[in-house]
């Protein structure tokens, strides 16, 4: 965001879809802080106008890629891990609609996980050894990527737990013992698991929460109360031969060294109906057919847009000279 073309075009493709009935999840980055403050606001404009348009927006802050990758990463190095991250994103989700579980998590799920009210973040982390349940709940919820968001108070959590058939009932307790231990007493937490023999000795978390109140909501809440303010504890360091991110298939590996963190990223929500509160697989609870809605007004959300605060394309630009 913050130039021309994701800028200025994707609200009207995210209100088009969203009138048509169809789950809209945006998935975009911010600028670096170097590129300056007006390209900044431009993106931050687009972000606010795009979030009134999608169920769900991710948003990937470029300026915490610092915080992850070393010092000697390269240029090309940082930027594909920027394009992990995205992908990383859009992955777990597609992964837990897409893949039959042995406790099946469906679309009907993720509808129901985003459509708690407030902000939302997804993690996923690998594990493996001794303890490698617990180390990759720990490192899916770490959120490094988050700014002013944990998941203390999550109102409703989608736990997907990937590992081969060797997977212990044991670890999944151990998984959501480690999830349930931050979300909020009365939350919907949906959980899954599904078998996938290469992962070898690999156990796979991935973390949905919505529902989620900012740092600063939070310090609000301290004053008013005039109680403590609920923290995190410290994670346990997990093995330092733990790859968190294994796209080596898809091209986009990055060689472990590079980055200290797990991956996590942050969405902002819009306010939705609120959901029953309940813990069970998807295999037990009644799916509804969602509601769809009749036509759409593409025209209308074209002559709302102000094209003129907009970058021109840079596609545009090429043409013109």
């Amino acid at each position: 965001m913050g130039g021309g073309t994701g800028t200025g075009a994707a609200p009207i493709v995210a209100e088009v879809a969203k009138e048509l009935g169809i789950l809209t999840v945006g998935v975009v980055t911010k600028p670096f802080e170097f590129e300056g403050g007006r390209r900044m606001k431009i993106a931050e404009q687009g972000i606010a106008e795009l979030s009134r348009h999608v169920h769900s927006l991710i948003v990937v802050l470029n300026e915490k890629l610092y915080d992850l990758m070393d010092d000697d990463a390269t240029q090309e190095q940082c930027f594909k891990m920027a394009d992990a991250v995205l992908h990383n994103a859009c992955a777990g989700i597609a992964e837990i609609i897409s893949v039959e579980g042995n406790v099946n998590v469906d679309f009907e799920d993720v509808k129901t996980i985003m459509g708690e009210q407030g902000q939302a973040m997804m993690g996923t982390a690998s594990a493996s050894g001794e303890g490698r349940a617990r180390k990759a709940a720990e490192s899916a919820i770490a959120c490094p990527l988050l700014e002013g968001v944990d998941l203390h108070g999550a109102r409703g959590v989608l736990v997907n737990i990937t590992a081969s058939n060797s997977l212990k009932m044991r670890e999944t307790r151990e998984v959501m013992d480690t999830i349930r231990g931050y979300a909020a007493e009365d939350a919907n937490i949906i959980f899954g698991t599904a078998y996938d023999d290469t992962m070898g000795e690999d156990l796979r978390v991935t973390v949905v929460a919505t529902g989620l109140a900012s740092n600063d909501q939070r310090s609000r809440l301290k004053l008013i109360q005039g109680g403590a303010a609920c923290r995190s504890a410290p994670l346990e360091s997990a093995d330092s031969n733990q790859d968190y991110m294994q796209f080596d298939d898809r091209g986009l590996s990055i060689p472990p060294h590079l980055f200290k963190h797990p991956t996590a990223v942050t969405a902002h929500k819009e306010p939705p109906p609120p959901a029953a509160h309940e813990i069970a697989p998807s295999v037990i609870r009644t799916r509804t057919r969602p509601e769809g809605r009749e036509g759409f007004k593409s025209a209308s959300a074209l002559s709302r847009m102000n094209f003129d605060s907009f970058e021109l394309p840079a596609f545009l630009r090429k043409k013109d000279s």
